[in-house]
């Protein structure tokens, strides 16, 4: 026959490992539950990675002491205590914490044998009101699914924005472009511009010639005739 003694180092090693390696433990009070309801709370906790074990009080002590001296659970491990711990799902990824909080809630209304005591998150120690606000959390997908929306909705206007800048521009030059033409000439109404008032420039060098030569003219008659005047005397 194997050492008692021994068995019960096994079993607090075996409770110590469990709780180093799940992200929370939930303590409860199964009193009262058939072999049935307790297949069927495991089943609901299952999902989240809850695995539902029956340990003595004084060994889970001993091993949360081992853990941690700081850690008291004297009140909470009193009576038949049956620990939920928070692993692995069956698919292998994390288990989430709110979900196996959500399975004993919901278990604990319907059947009120079942008595959340506390429970443990990382080295924190919560009371039963604790854990039952940690039952109303969002689950962890949720809360992604909803992390990642955020995300995704600036992403989305950004993404539209950008394609949106190629046609804006377009109009935008197509805009400037007929905005200046409204106020402004185009090289090909500049050009006729010019030629006429290069054409326009002659006749007035012209008019200005012959205003000059009508001058003279006068002056010559003028001359002329006080030349006669003189030749008379």
């Amino acid at each position: 026959m194997d050492n008692p003694r021994s068995e019960k180092v096994a079993v607090v090693d075996e409770v110590r490992e469990k709780l180093t390696s799940s992200d929370a433990v939930v303590f409860t009070e199964y009193r009262g539950l058939s072999v049935s309801q307790l297949a069927e709370l495991r089943k609901a906790m299952a999902g989240g990675g809850g695995e539902y074990r029956v340990y003595k009080n004084t060994l889970v002590r001993i091993a949360a002491q081992a853990l941690d001296s700081s850690i008291d659970l004297t009140e909470t491990l009193t009576g038949p205590t049956a620990i939920a711990f928070v692993g692995q799902k069956p698919d292998g990824s994390a288990g989430d914490a709110v979900v196996v909080a959500k399975a004993l809630k919901t278990f604990a209304k319907a059947n009120p044998q079942l008595v959340i005591k506390g429970g443990l998150l990382g080295d924190n120690v919560l009371s039963t009101d604790e854990i039952n606000a940690l039952a109303e959390v969002a689950p962890r997908e949720e809360l992604l699914a909803r992390f990642a929306g955020g995300l995704a909705a600036p992403m989305r206007e950004m993404a539209a924005l950008l394609n949106a800048l190629p046609t804006n521009f377009a109009y935008g030059l197509q805009a400037l472009i007929d905005a200046g033409g409204a106020g402004n000439t185009t090289p090909a109404e500049a050009a006729p511009a010019a030629e006429e008032v290069a054409a326009d420039e002659p006749a007035e060098e012209t008019t200005t010639n012959e205003a000059a030569d009508d001058a003279a003219g006068e002056d010559n008659a003028a001359d002329g005739g006080d030349a006669a005047e003189a030749v008379e005397e």
